[in-house]
C-alpha cells in the first residue's frame, strides 16, 4: 500500500517513514506475537488476543505524546516492513533515544534498517533542536550493531537493563551518516 504524501513523515534512499495507520496493527501483533522478533528486542512474545491488543494499540495511536513518536517503515513498494520510534527525550541536554524493528522478516539483510534510522536521524535533526541521538542494542547482536554503523552511529559504551548486556551507540548533529555508502551531511 502506497502512502498519501500528507502521511509521508521522510524519505530514505530505500524507505518511507510515514504517520501509523490502524490497519498497521495487523503486522504489528503478529511480529509481537514472534518469538524470534522478541528475543531480539529483549521482550516475552505477546500472549493476549489480537482484539485486546488492539484496543490497546489504537488508544496509543490516538493519544500519541509528540515527545515519542513510533513511525511505520515501508519499503520501496509501499509495504509495511517495520517501525522506528525516538523516545525518552531530553530537552535540557537536547538529545533522545532510538528504537527499530524490521518485523517483516524477508526485509532483513538488505539494507532498510540501515536507511530507516539514517532518514530519522536527518529529519530529527533537520526539524528539531536534537543535537544526540543514541540506541540500545543487545550485545551478542553483531547483525544490528553493524546496521547502525552503517547509518552512522558508533559504539559510546555500554549498559544493563534486566540482566540483559547492551551496546550504546550513538550519532550527533553534524556528523556524518552514511545511507547506502552514500556520505549526507546533516544540518
Amino acid at each position: 500500500m502506497t502512502s498519501p504524501d500528507d502521511d509521508v513523515v521522510a524519505r530514505g534512499r530505500q524507505v518511507i517513514i510515514r504517520r501509523k495507520w490502524l490497519n498497521d496493527a495487523v503486522n504489528e501483533y503478529a511480529w509481537r506475537t514472534d518469538a524470534e522478533l522478541a528475543r531480539l528486542d529483549a521482550a516475552t512474545p505477546l500472549r493476549v488476543p489480537f482484539d485486546d491488543y488492539f484496543r490497546s494499540w489504537s488508544l496509543d495511536l490516538c493519544l500519541t505524546d509528540m515527545g515519542n513518536r513510533s513511525f511505520a517503515i515501508e519499503d520501496e513498494t509501499g509495504k509495511h516492513i517495520g517501525n522506528v520510534m525516538y523516545y525518552n527525550v531530553d530537552k535540557s541536554r537536547r538529545e533522545a533515544e532510538l528504537g527499530i524493528s524490521l518485523g517483516d522478516k524477508a526485509s532483513w539483510g538488505r539494507s532498510y534498517g540501515s536507511d530507516a534510522l539514517a532518514t530519522v536521524a536527518r529529519y530529527l535533526f533537520q526539524g528539531t533542536d536534537i543535537r544526540r541521538l543514541y540506541l540500545h542494542t543487545l550485545d551478542w547482536n553483531v547483525r544490528a550493531q553493524r546496521a547502525f554503523a552503517k547509518a552512522g552511529f558508533s559504539v559510546c559504551g555500554t549498559s544493563w537493563r534486566e540482566s540483559q548486556a547492551y551496546v550504546v551507540m550513538e550519532v550527533w548533529r553534524g556528523r556524518q551518516v552514511k545511507a547506502e555508502g552514500v556520505k549526507k551531511a546533516l544540518v
